[in-house]
């Protein structure tokens, strides 16, 4: 990929991760796959390391599965129940929205 090619990926959403939102330095960015390598996917985004790491090889939809069910897994941990008694954290439940999409609503 040229370094044109990836400064177009790293602009695409004004310098934020494509999933969560979070602004992303051009060096941290991690070119993500929408579509996995593996299932023929040509067309990219731009992550940051967690967001990438956690979708690995899935699809967008199964991505967004695993979020959707993810403060049920979280509050399965039991220093997360003991922190969520105390307010020190609040878990809930995501909406399903990417941030890419939640931006296209906006316009």
């Amino acid at each position: 990929m040229s370094k044109t090619e990836r400064m177009q990926i790293y602009e695409k959403y004004g310098s934020r991760c494509a999933y969560c939102g979070k602004k992303i330095q051009y060096r941290d960015m991690q070119v993500d796959h929408i579509v996995p390598k593996c299932m023929g996917g040509t067309e990219y985004n731009p992550s940051c390391r967690r967001c990438n790491h956690y979708k690995r090889a899935h699809s967008l939809e199964m991505f967004r599965e695993m979020l959707k069910t993810l403060h049920e897994r979280v509050r399965d941990i039991y220093i997360c129940k003991v922190a969520e008694d105390y307010g020190i954290i609040k878990v809930q439940e995501w909406d399903g929205v990417f941030w890419f999409e939640r931006e296209a609503g906006d316009k």
